[in-house]
């Protein structure tokens, strides 16, 4: 598949794959003869971007710049309440509809920073996705610039909610090159766990893959990744990693697929994922 990075924001009254906008309000009419859900009050820019349309943040940007009506009202109040589906929300004139919703897997490479834009000009992964012209999609979940494999991308916040939720989602596999080649005691202690700047590390499980003289590959399982969680656990039992690969979240596997390269995940690969949810922490606890 070709790699490349879709516009952001999408142009005006185009409609991107996927059929995020679709047509022309209808009349007045025709809503009538409709009858309104029941619904839930959320801030407009909330509404937008469950949608699949784009990120909060952009979405409060095109609220504040007067893109946004309700019921025929430009508003510019990114918190505005709104009841999705019982009120007409028009963006650049055109109606929301529900998205098709997209899931892909990417190979994230070394080097790139999981982000839409980095305030340093660093290359992101966003660039991995360019001239395939999809709508718009977020990471589900993070890996770190230094850290590269299996990445998730999604138009569908709560589906991203629920596999990046430590209760709900399943458990991430990672392949992980360390300076020297730790003890059983090491191994155990991973597991326990330590306290590092007020946060509980530890791994849901460590195997030993292989080693040399100096150097060793382990398999790290989380249960929950916080920020550098592999780096943090391994530097404060006195080890540096070399390289870190996450090689599968659930379970999907990386598999074969190239640096940079990416895919769609497939209706089997999500029944897998919404299955390895509900029983992965159920297991843990055993």
């Amino acid at each position: 598949m070709s790699s490349s990075k879709p516009p952001y924001p999408p142009p005006a009254r185009r409609a991107p794959p996927g059929g995020r906008l679709l047509s022309r309000a209808p009349s007045n009419a025709a809503r009538a003869g409709k009858a309104a859900p029941a619904g839930v009050r959320h801030g407009l820019a909330r509404v937008l971007s469950k949608a699949g349309v784009c990120s909060r943040t952009e979405a409060a940007r095109r609220v504040l710049d007067g893109r946004v009506s309700v019921d025929g009202k430009v508003v510019r109040d990114p918190e505005f309440p709104v009841i999705a589906g019982r009120q007409q929300v028009l963006l650049d004139g055109l109606l929301l509809a529900a998205p098709r919703r997209l899931y892909l897997a990417l190979n994230k490479p070394r080097g790139l920073v999981t982000t839409v834009q980095d305030e340093q000009g660093r290359d992101t992964v966003y660039q991995c996705f360019e001239g395939a012209g999809l709508p718009w999609m977020a990471p589900v979940g993070r890996l770190d610039k230094a850290s590269e494999g299996l990445l998730f991308f999604s138009n569908d916040p709560e589906w991203a909610a629920r596999l990046t939720e430590p209760s709900t989602g399943p458990l991430k596999t990672y392949r992980v090159q360390v300076d020297a080649v730790p003890g059983a005691a090491v191994l155990e202690r991973m597991q326990v766990g330590i306290d590092d700047e007020g946060e509980r590390l530890a791994a849901h499980s460590v195997q030993l893959l292989r080693h040399g003289e100096r150097t060793a590959w382990l398999e790290v399982v989380l249960d929950e990744g916080r920020n550098r969680h592999i780096r943090r656990l391994l530097k404060a039992l006195g080890l540096e990693v070399l390289r870190l690969m996450r090689v599968a979240i659930g379970p999907v596997q990386l598999g074969e697929l190239g640096k940079g390269q990416w895919r769609e995940l497939s209706q089997a690969e999500l029944n897998a994922l919404q299955a390895a949810s509900k029983t992965a922490h159920v297991s843990a606890s055993d």
